[in-house]
């Protein structure tokens, strides 16, 4: 029987319980990518809380990447001894910490942002570089692993989209096709970069007109897991949803999780509204589910992790108002 609070080993990372906290966006970087003292902090805080593994916010792998303001990024060997810092800070307190990477979106020299249909094959071959450079950098700065974001609409979980896709070469059509650049970036920080844990971050559903759908994403993940990935952490198009309470709506991705751990012997991370200890115990109960992945609970209440290893609380106080998206560094507006 597997329970929350007990050491467990996933693909060569040590944790000392089942709780992961789950790639959150800070969004105060500068921009080029250096990380904000309030950054430290925040990490700071989270490794004293109790949690058995950490995921960085969005790190993007490109420097001309502005998907979005604020975000960490690993495209420059000069940022390797800022992220080392971080790394040490966490490690400090027994918490191993993977880079999750990202790219918001692709943007040709001149600035126009460019969709998977109409890139070049040498584009794309730019991109699976700058995966694999970056991945070179962490594992540079002590990471323990690295998550490849192939979720919540960002490039690559475009690129694997249908709906998006909609090349006729090596790169388009098939589940294989689509998943190809994700392999091949999987392929290259195998080579340049052994011995990273490596994570995928995957959709279980786009939850739009053409896109992957429950099936469409099954593909994906199990031609990642017969790559041999470490970990999928599965997740959904969107990064949140409202009103979660604990013992309501709760583990939304859960039936999709529970299938891919059935079906592949990957290490399954579930992400998505965990909110109570009952709800999380019976996911370990009642799936081949390994890791519990948390987010807006940690917001709330970063200490979360140890509470509930105390019997101090048997839930999160998060209401899932999602106000802390519109607020400094997401930080939440009525946290303790």
């Amino acid at each position: 029987m597997k329970r929350i609070f007990e050491p467990v080993e996933i693909g060569g990372l040590k944790l000392k319980n089942r709780l992961v906290r789950s790639a959150t966006w800070e969004g105060i970087a500068a921009d080029d990518g250096g990380i904000d003292e309030r950054t430290f902090a925040i990490y700071d805080e989270l490794s004293r809380g109790g949690i058995g593994l950490i995921i960085t916010g969005f790190t993007s792998v490109a420097g001309n990447d502005r998907y979005f303001g604020g975000m960490m990024r690993l495209h420059d060997d000069a940022l390797v001894v800022q992220y080392a810092r971080l790394v040490d800070l966490i490690h400090q307190q027994g918490v191993p910490v993977v880079a999750q990477l990202a790219l918001g979106a692709f943007y040709r020299e001149d600035g126009r942002q460019t969709e998977p249909t109409g890139m070049t094959v040498e584009e794309i071959e730019l991109v699976e570089r700058q995966f694999i450079e970056a991945a070179v950098r962490a594992q540079a700065a002590g990471f323990d692993g690295v998550q490849i974001h192939v979720a919540h609409y960002f490039f690559l979980s475009r690129f694997v989209s249908p709906a998006v896709n909609h090349r006729t070469d090596a790169y388009g059509g098939s589940a294989e096709n689509r998943a190809r650049i994700v392999v091949e970036i999987l392929r290259g920080i195998r080579r340049e970069a052994p011995g990273l844990h490596v994570s995928a971050k995957v959709n279980s559903d786009d939850f739009v007109p053409g896109g992957l759908n429950r099936q469409g994403a099954m593909e994906i993940c199990k031609i990642l897991a017969d790559e041999g990935i470490d970990s999928i952490e599965v997740s959904g198009n969107g990064t949140s949803v409202a009103g979660v309470r604990p013992g309501r709506g709760e583990a939304y991705f859960e039936p999709f999780a529970k299938q891919l751990a059935a079906e592949t012997d990957v290490p399954v991370i579930l992400v998505g509204g965990l909110r109570s200890r009952e709800v999380m115990q019976n996911v370990l109960d009642e799936t081949d589910v390994e890791l519990l992945s948390l987010s807006r609970p940690l917001l709330f209440d970063p200490e979360f992790p140890h509470k509930l290893e105390s019997g101090e609380c048997d839930d999160s106080g998060c209401v899932s108002c999602n106000a802390c998206y519109s607020t400094s560094e997401h930080r939440c507006r009525i946290r303790r």
